[in-house]
């Protein structure tokens, strides 16, 4: 009888020029946070927060875009943005992302590609203090936010890197769907979606629980992945 495959086999022996991190729900969890700011926006626009459902990863302009009439994108956006970087509270980091991102310091051969704009990254960032690196890229460098490949095509390029070469690491599927279609390795974490779900995702290569469930060896010739057990 054959072995129950692992949930990192498809990354074994596999050597990546870089890591390209989701932030939100990937390495921080600021899920009340969000729901919060969202709830209070909704109303607004004549919305009920249902209508927010499975748009979990895609940046705001996206979600503003598939619900209200063009005519109020901007002044939309702009409110959502004051209300979510006024909102910080109970943020916190997930497990295992301040030993991964440390463990990648060195060789700079990590990013972060988040659908927050600039200042909601920042604001986040600072209210967890969490180590990141030099590279991160958001909603407001790019044009096409996630599912759209150029959040991760501008992360490789900024490392100076092929997308094919790295891995990339998601809790959404518009963030792996970005992942695939950049031409990345894909590693899910479950942190925010149903294992099940991840698990069926045909664009999720591997999917563990959480970071903490993998170390990340960065050498010269690039960074190895491994498995760790949860409670390691």
């Amino acid at each position: 009888m054959s072995a129950t495959p692992g949930p990192l086999d498809a990354l074994t022996g596999r050597v990546f020029a870089a890591v390209l991190f989701d932030m939100d729900g990937t390495l921080i969890d600021s899920t009340p946070a969000v729901e919060r700011s969202w709830a209070a926006w909704a109303p607004t626009y004549g919305l009920d927060v249902a209508a927010l459902r499975g748009l979990h990863g895609i940046p705001a302009r996206g979600v503003i875009a598939r619900l209200l009439d063009p005519t109020v994108h901007a002044e939309a956006e702009r409110h959502i943005t004051e209300l979510e970087i006024a909102d910080v509270e109970g943020i916190e980091v997930l497990p295992g992302a301040v030993a991964a991102l440390t463990a990648l310091a060195a060789s700079g051969r990590a990013a972060i590609a988040t659908s927050c704009t600039d200042a909601l990254a920042q604001a986040r960032l600072a209210a967890t203090r969490l180590p990141h690196p030099r590279v991160v890229v958001t909603a407001s460098d790019v044009t096409h936010g996630k599912p759209d490949p150029e959040p991760y095509l501008l992360a490789a390029e900024r490392l100076g890197v092929n997308p094919a070469d790295c891995l990339v690491v998601e809790d959404a599927s518009a963030g792996l769907r970005s992942g695939k279609a950049a031409g990345c390795t894909t590693l899910a974490v479950t942190t925010t979606t149903a294992s099940a779900d991840l698990l069926a995702n045909p664009d999720a290569d591997a999917v563990v629980g959480t970071l903490a469930e993998v170390r990340f060896v960065a050498g010269p010739d690039g960074v190895r992945v491994e498995a760790l057990s949860p409670d390691r």
